[in-house]
């Protein structure tokens, strides 16, 4: 582990989280084969070294309007600082409430956590048993030098109204975004306008599900996307 004097510019918040926090570390195959602080779990030297890969989800949370909600990742972030993604991206933790398998309960309990953390969404907005999972997939990705993500990452989809008062240690800014000003935001970041970054892995999933998984929400029937058998090994 890297000396206290590496870390000296690490945001106070941060630094707490990537200690304390415990990451459940999984096989390719999603089994759960033991634990690792959120500190080792991102950085790029045990992740190359020990091939540390570990549980995720990516929230994609939709108004009445279908808009999807994006959120900007706080300048203090030690990964992906100021980089524009979906509404909320964590880890379970490696806890009893978060390691539930039966319907993907402990996901869908660590989502719901997040949510209020980083966004304030209160529970009762975005009950647990309203996370669709619609599929599963697993990549890895650079931050910068020291750290990046080795994911394999629970996509999460639900259609709810919902207060917001973002916490300015997580979140940079908000915005809810139509499939047209979402296709502009993306043309600003291939471009390289006003400094305007994708995170990878919400890159990922705009590339091969999102726009398809988009009608599916405008109609109701994201139940027919459903795919939590395979696991969609992305690059």
């Amino acid at each position: 582990m890297a000396g206290a004097g590496e870390d000296a510019g690490m945001d106070a918040v941060q630094k707490r989280l990537m200690f304390e926090d415990e990451c459940i570390l999984v096989d390719e195959q999603d089994n759960v084969v033991g634990h690792e602080s959120k500190y080792n779990c991102h950085l790029m030297e045990k992740i190359e070294s020990e091939n540390l890969l570990h549980r995720a989800f990516s929230v994609f949370l939709f108004n009445s309007k279908y808009e999807l909600l994006l959120q900007q990742r706080s300048a203090t972030k030690v990964t992906f600082p100021l980089v524009w993604t979906n509404t909320c991206c964590s880890h379970p933790l490696y806890r009893e409430s978060e390691l539930i398998q039966e319907n993907y309960l402990g996901v869908r309990n660590a989502a719901q956590r997040k949510l209020l953390d980083e966004l304030g969404i209160p529970a009762e907005d975005v009950p647990v048993d309203q996370f669709t999972p619609l599929g599963r997939m697993l990549y890895k990705a650079p931050s910068d030098g020291k750290w990046g993500e080795h994911e394999l990452d629970y996509l999460l989809f639900i259609v709810r109204d919902v207060k917001l008062l973002s916490n300015p240690d997580e979140v940079a800014d908000v915005k809810y975004v139509s499939r047209e000003q979402l296709k502009e935001l993306i043309s600003k970041a291939d471009a390289g306008e006003d400094g305007l970054k994708l995170s990878p892995w919400f890159r990922l999933v705009v590339d091969n599900f999102l726009m398809g998984w988009w009608d599916h929400v405008e109609k109701g029937t994201l139940s027919e996307a459903i795919d939590m058998e395979t696991i969609h090994k992305l690059k």
